[in-house]
């Protein structure tokens, strides 16, 4: 077989080589250690909590480093992939603080020139085009190069052929995969591909392996560090019939001329190793570092037992639920730090005030079993890093998530700024600052009470107290209510109308005498906050009551007397 001829007649309008795309793509000009990194997700619509996980490690990886990070879009797949999936994939993961140094971007970003794949997106950077449906003829030219060494071929067989062979392997308790005698074109004469084409055949690319199952290979990885696998035997196909790449072969092809040095990607893609090492191999480039990260886990409240999250089941793993329910960017990341690294949390304990993104970043640290994610731990790094928020910051940060998602609720925090910033501001400073914010949702929740739209009773009355007594407590209480007293004036008042009614000052009093009260102070207190805030438990009442203002507290105590 004469294999540069059949090079030119499967690709006759390609004339560039390999060699002309490195002078294309030459070496980045990086410091010395500077890592390369990128992630390369499917426009799929889905963005998920991995995506995130990932990013994560490129960033880092790159950033501390001195290096680059690039977003790469692999739209190889036309079933998968979903029309606007790509400005939704750059919000969502520019609000969680990853921005790529170039690649694939929105049309509004300086320096970014128009794509033709998608209106609404484009690219920036040397070294595109960064979506890979735009590489094609960079694929067959790399793809032209092998079929001219003889490292790949046309084959010809139908679906019908190919599922036929499936279940002869499945009987037989073989390896699926075409291989061996089930490689029926491997070894076509030029003359019968020429006729199978002149015929109208359809064919794809596949790869010629020369792997051995019974030889081993030894490849490092960032995370798990040396591994050994047998030699890929399949000749898996490299370009499909609509003349675009299989993932293992663009990914190759993009990461040399992208000059990657570390990828990336997701623990499942391991068994795919062997076939990326031997065409790397194939095609004379160096392999990049590997970091197969590992596998979101969570406990099954069913079983007890650890799985991995599921799109279907755990609306935790779509990126869309923390930020629709509020959550702040830098408590999502600070979360994601302390499961990827196994001595963040080590280090936030000794820095707690240092930018995370002082912390070194150490692929050695990470975890080579499945990650445990665990959204109580999530929320108590959140109220940790919430506590350290200024009252405008975490006014800010409601006002733009309610300006996306609830008008409502935008109105009403627009319109209240000034006492809203009180709001916040309660126990928000000293030693131990209050620690019961969450997420915009919950944080709305919590504070909803301030707002006469948006009031309500939560809490039953305190069983102690007849509703006679009730209406006495309160009229007595707003009779004497003076926003001029300091707290401890204030709680004299309530002391005093306690012993009037017949409960205890002391609520020790109470618990070693129950019979010669009728309830203690802590009872009529619950009484005066229900009426004012709904609730059985709210911060401290007599600051809640100074930002509401007399009138509002006077209103809170005619309405609860009516209730």
């Amino acid at each position: 077989m004469d294999y540069k001829k059949l090079a030119d007649f499967l690709f006759p309008d390609i004339d560039q080589t390999p060699e002309d795309l490195e002078a294309l793509y030459p070496k980045r000009q990086l410091p010395e250690g500077a890592e390369v990194t990128r992630l390369a997700p499917s426009p799929t619509g889905f963005i998920h909590l991995g995506n995130l996980y990932g990013a994560m490690v490129d960033e880092r990886l790159a950033h501390q480093s001195n290096g680059v990070c690039y977003l790469r879009i692999e739209d190889t797949d036309e079933k998968r992939e979903v029309e606007g999936a790509v400005p939704v994939l750059l919000d969502v993961l520019s609000y969680f603080g990853i921005n790529f140094d170039e690649g694939a971007c929105k049309a509004d970003k300086p320096g970014c020139r128009p794509s033709n794949v998608e209106p609404s997106a484009g690219e920036t950077g040397s070294y595109g085009p960064y979506w890979q449906s735009m590489r094609s003829r960079i694929y067959k030219a790399c793809v032209k190069k092998l079929v001219a060494e003889g490292k790949a071929y046309p084959c010809f067989m139908s679906e019908e052929e190919i599922a036929q062979i499936r279940e002869e392997q499945s009987a037989a308790k073989l390896d699926p995969g075409i291989y061996g005698k089930y490689a029926k074109h491997r070894d076509l004469s030029f003359e019968e591909i020429q006729a199978r084409i002149a015929a109208g055949e359809t064919y794809v690319i596949r790869f010629r392996s020369e792997g051995d199952a019974s030889r081993y290979f030894t490849v490092r990885d960032a995370i798990r560090g040396e591994i050994s696998m047998p030699e890929n035997i399949q000749d898996v196909v490299i370009l499909k019939k609509n003349d675009l790449p299989t993932y293992h072969f663009a990914h190759v092809v993009d990461d040399h001329f992208m000059h990657t040095s570390v990828v990336v990607r997701g623990e499942e893609w391991m068994a795919s190793l062997p076939i990326h090492v031997q065409l790397f191999a194939a095609m004379g480039w160096d392999v990049p570092l590997y970091c197969h990260n590992t596998v979101l886990m969570k406990i099954d409240e069913t079983t007890g037992q650890k799985r991995k999250l599921s799109k279907r089941k755990d609306p935790e793993l779509g990126l869309s639920y923390y930020k629709e329910l509020g959550y702040f960017p830098e408590a999502v990341r600070e979360y994601l730090l302390t499961i990827l690294c196994s001595d963040y949390e080590e280090w936030r304990i000794a820095n707690p005030l240092a930018d995370y993104n002082e912390f070194h970043f150490s692929t050695e640290k990470m975890s080579d079993s499945g990650t445990l994610f665990d959204i109580n731990k999530l929320n108590d790094v959140s109220k940790d890093v919430l506590a350290k928020k200024s009252a405008a910051e975490i006014y800010d940060f409601m006002l733009g998530w309610a300006k996306e998602f609830d008008q409502a609720k935008y109105k009403l925090l627009a319109d209240n700024k000034d006492m809203l910033l009180k709001v916040f501001d309660i126990d928000r400073g000293g030693e131990k600052p209050r620690k019961d914010l969450i997420y915009a949702q919950q944080i709305f929740a919590f504070i909803k009470y301030f707002f006469d739209d948006t009031f309500e009773y939560e809490s039953e009355w305190p069983a102690e107290v007849s509703a006679e007594d009730r209406k006495e407590i309160l009229a007595r209480y707003i009779a004497g209510y003076d926003p001029a007293d300091d707290n401890s004036a204030w709680f004299e008042k309530v002391r005093g109308i306690t012993a009037d009614l017949g409960y205890a000052v002391k609520p020790k009093d109470y618990k070693k005498n129950p019979d010669a009260y009728k309830g203690h102070v802590g009872h009529v207190s619950g009484v005066i906050r229900i009426a004012v805030t709904g609730r059985a438990n709210s911060p401290d009442l007599w600051t809640v009551q100074q930002i509401m203002g007399k009138e509002k507290v006077a209103q809170r105590i005619e309405k609860a007397m009516h209730a």
